[in-house]
């Protein structure tokens, strides 16, 4: 591959450099009175400041073109000036291999997400991504397509942002970097799946502040749950309490709303600590929820240690919904098929990778990971003999291996062992990739 020319005013800088330093070290030969050689370096210098300046200039208008969330697309005229208009996706194919129950096999198009991003000028750009799930979408087919991401970001000042729409809440590692390669695994690790909800968003609007140190703050308000969605007769539920009453921002109801905020420090290379805070009305002055006013909190502490060829991590999260009480008396039942709100549910995990080896653009990389989770680990007092009672805490081990196809392609495998529910014991692989 040729190399990639200069441009050509960083070529003018390199050679009046060289002028620069060659002329200095004449002029230190040369008797002091040499007036000329003092007018030269004199004039080279201002010639250097100016073209300095000019490097600056393109380097800023490069970055209003075409600059967009890291990612630079070259234009077709060559590659002169990056395009204001960024193409980017991800997408993942899976198949999943149960040992005690055959009949649950499948092999699915999980996800194909297509995003597109836009830079109206320096200081402000437009976000979006549509999501596109099980290949299939009609009313008879379990796939759908939804909007993951459509805000505007606004530069404020070189330390802070503001962004407003709908965009993806600031909660554990994984919900803002959840494409295939960027985690271990087939399958996204339960407790942010079940205890956060995977790929969770809300419309509103947040600031974001890149500080000095290492930190990076997150805070808004946005919308909030609707537990007036709430199935008592449905396993959703019980499968991720805060999954199966986020809105997603479709037709979302409003009347109560939520504030959040995040910490994230970066101090250490390779080193990430943070956390989340949540808190939103979640009854919504609905109906179905009989007046009952629910509100609900969602926290999580995370932390990615990456030294050398190690990758280590862990979250632990919990969420609680207070009001509940109230509103499982309007579903009270006896039935084994009764699943009322819990007031608390959690998990944590903990991970570890390993780059083994590398040969050509191809990386393997093994990882074990550790969680506990419960979904339903505590309920509100109904009274004597009338209080459900709390699930067992579930443990998931993984082992696995990530083979990394250059950066941009991802071949998983990996096998999941569960202590309580064995029916989802199973053998998994995959194929991802993002761009």
């Amino acid at each position: 591959m040729m190399p990639t020319p200069l441009p050509r005013t960083l070529q003018r800088l390199t050679l009046v450099t060289a002028c620069c330093l060659a002329s200095l070290a004449h002029a230190q030969q040369a008797p002091a009175a040499d007036k000329d050689v003092a007018a030269r370096l004199d004039a080279l210098s201002r010639e250097v400041q100016d073209l300095k300046a000019q490097l600056a200039a393109q380097a800023a208008q490069a970055a209003g073109n075409g600059v967009v969330n890291g990612a630079v697309n070259v234009a077709a005229n060559g590659g002169s000036e990056p395009p204001a208009t960024v193409l980017s996706g991800y997408g993942e194919i899976n198949y999943n291999r149960y040992k005690n129950d055959r009949s649950q096999d499948q092999a699915t198009l999980r996800r194909l997400v297509l995003g597109v991003s836009h830079r109206f000028d320096a200081r402000t750009q437009l976000v979006t991504e549509i999501e596109f799930e099980h290949g299939v979408t009609s009313a008879d087919d379990v796939g759908e397509v939804a909007i993951e991401q459509a805000y505007v970001e606004r530069e404020l000042n070189p330390l802070w942002s503001l962004r407003a729409g709908l965009f993806l809440m600031p909660s554990g590692l994984l919900n803002e970097n959840h494409e295939p390669t960027a985690y271990y695994g087939v399958e996204r690790n339960a407790v942010e799946t079940a205890i956060i909800p995977s790929t969770w968003r809300e419309g509103g609007v947040q600031f974001v502040g890149n500080l000095d140190g290492g930190w990076r703050v997150q805070t808004g308000v946005s919308t909030s749950f609707d537990f007036s969605k709430w199935d008592s007769t449905s396993s959703e539920g019980a499968e991720s309490p805060l999954g199966a009453t986020h809105q997603e921002m479709s037709q979302a109801k409003a009347r109560h709303l939520a504030v959040f905020g995040a910490l994230n420090w970066r101090g250490v290379p390779g080193l990430l600590v943070g956390a989340s805070w949540f808190k939103g009305g979640a009854s919504q002055a609905q109906a179905a929820a009989a007046g009952k006013k629910l509100d609900v909190v969602l926290w999580d502490l995370h932390a990615r240690y990456t030294p050398g060829d190690w990758d280590f991590s862990s979250v632990i999260a919990q969420g609680t919904v207070s009001g509940t009480a109230a509103f499982n008396m309007l579903t009270l039942s006896s039935g084994s098929d009764w699943y009322p709100v819990p007031k608390r549910f959690s998990g944590a995990y903990m991970q570890a990778a390993y780059k083994l080896c590398q040969h050509d653009d191809l990386s393997f990389k093994p990882f074990a990971r550790l969680e506990r989770l419960n979904t339903r680990q505590a309920y509100a007092d109904l009274g004597a003999g009338l209080t459900p009672s709390s699930a067992p805490t579930e443990t998931v081990r993984t082992v696995g291996l990530n083979v990394d196809v250059g950066s941009h392609v991802v071949v998983k495998a990996d096998a999941q062992m569960y202590q309580v529910d064995r029916s989802k014991h199973r053998f998994n692989l995959g194929l991802g990739w993002s761009f």
